[in-house]
């Protein structure tokens, strides 16, 4: 047989014409749907994928095989998954979310939590299991990577909707204790003290007052040398009655002569109270503990500027403005300190930059309300 001929006989038998018919796209997508209603994950798998080379952009596809993935448990692929779904569909919140999920179960708590925070920003379509889980893992990761604060957030939420869930209740303990672990972390010996710090703080965020009180002094009696318990309890009374809440606080101090957050919160409240030698000292303290907080350069401020040291108090609130540059709080303080010393040009300008800030504020969805005191 020459060479010409065996090419040609070569090339016959894999000629187009002869070779089977490739699947079609409804065909692949239609047996897709079917394994996978049928359990038989690993043929769905392989007929998703093969339908999205020919149609890559199919969203349905796309989020089928992420999820085959997830439910296998190949976290890595998974994750690089759903971020080609979100690439067509970025506004399907679940999406962010189950990435959030792929990072907090291996471990990257600082990538879930930013993945988990978008996609329970962008909403759930009222998957309501879903969005407790992802704003439970939220609060998790933040409590893991040390934020504290943050955490309340989205335990706030879940405490009003289920204060008696042990996973809220002992991860709203971690962010109340300043615990960084995650709730099957908690050593033996102190997983009373975690679950007792949950519930009160649970039923505060809640709003039953009257449960949150009977809980916060049953803790107190119980760990009376436990810090942040009494800084949790005076945060509750701030509401409702100062004098108890700066008591409180106070015994924060005796036992954690650090927390400058109690001391911030004594001197704002003392502000308030028009007790403005107390509250002096309170912020003294405070910039000594955290001279870079810019709260303890307001607070102070404020404190010199109502005695009527107006020199000292703008010195300070300047020092406030070069740490917040963009905190509204401070040019609100600094447009009052400036119009009693009679610097009116000065006055205006701080006002206009306030005013310019609660506007940015506003359009993302934050308050407008001027401010009566700075919190940390």
């Amino acid at each position: 047989m020459s060479l010409l001929l065996a090419l040609a006989l070569a090339t016959a038998v894999v000629s187009p014409a002869q070779a089977a018919p490739a699947e079609s796209f409804d065909a692949l997508a239609a047996r897709a749907k079917a394994a996978f209603a049928a359990s038989r994950d690993a043929e769905a798998l392989e007929a998703y994928r093969a339908a999205l080379v020919q149609k890559p952009d199919w969203d349905e596809g796309l989020w089928y095989v992420a999820t085959i993935l997830y439910q296998s448990g190949r976290r890595a692929e998974a994750d690089a998954a759903y971020e080609r779904f979100l690439a067509v569909k970025p506004q399907v919140g679940a999406g962010w979310v189950l990435r959030g999920f792929c990072a907090f179960e291996t471990g990257d708590y600082k990538r879930a939590a930013s993945l988990l925070h978008r996609g329970v920003g962008i909403g759930l379509g009222g998957n309501k299991e879903l969005d407790t889980l992802g704003r439970l893992r939220l609060a998790m990761a933040l409590v893991k990577t040390y934020e504290f604060e943050l955490a309340l957030q989205p335990l706030t939420i879940l405490s009003r909707a289920a204060a008696d869930d042990p996973r809220v209740l002992d991860t709203t303990g971690l962010a109340i204790l300043r615990m960084a672990m995650l709730p099957e972390e908690v050593p033996a010996e102190r997983r009373d003290l975690v679950r007792r710090a949950g519930r009160a703080a649970a039923l505060h965020f809640a709003d039953r007052s009257t449960d949150a009180e009977k809980a916060y002094d049953e803790l107190v009696a119980a760990y009376p040398k436990e810090p942040w318990i009494r800084y949790a309890q005076g945060v509750f009374y701030l509401r409702t009655d100062s004098e108890r809440a700066v008591a409180a606080l106070r015994g924060e101090l005796e036992v954690n002569p650090t927390n400058v957050h109690a001391c911030l919160d004594i001197a704002f409240e003392l502000l308030k109270l028009q007790r403005f030698d107390e509250a002096q000292g309170a912020a003294e303290r405070a910039v000594r503990m955290a001279p870079s907080l810019f709260a303890s350069h307001v607070a102070l401020g404020r404190a010199l500027v109502e005695k009527g040291d107006l020199e000292r108090g703008i010195g300070e609130l300047q020092r406030a403005l070069l740490l917040a540059p963009e905190a509204a709080e401070v040019h609100f303080a600094l447009a009052r300190a400036y119009a009693k010393a009679g610097r009116e040009e000065d006055a205006a300008r701080e006002r206009a930059e306030f005013a310019r800030l609660e506007q940015a504020r506003a359009a993302a969805g934050g308050s407008t309300a001027a401010p009566a005191e700075v919190r940390p």
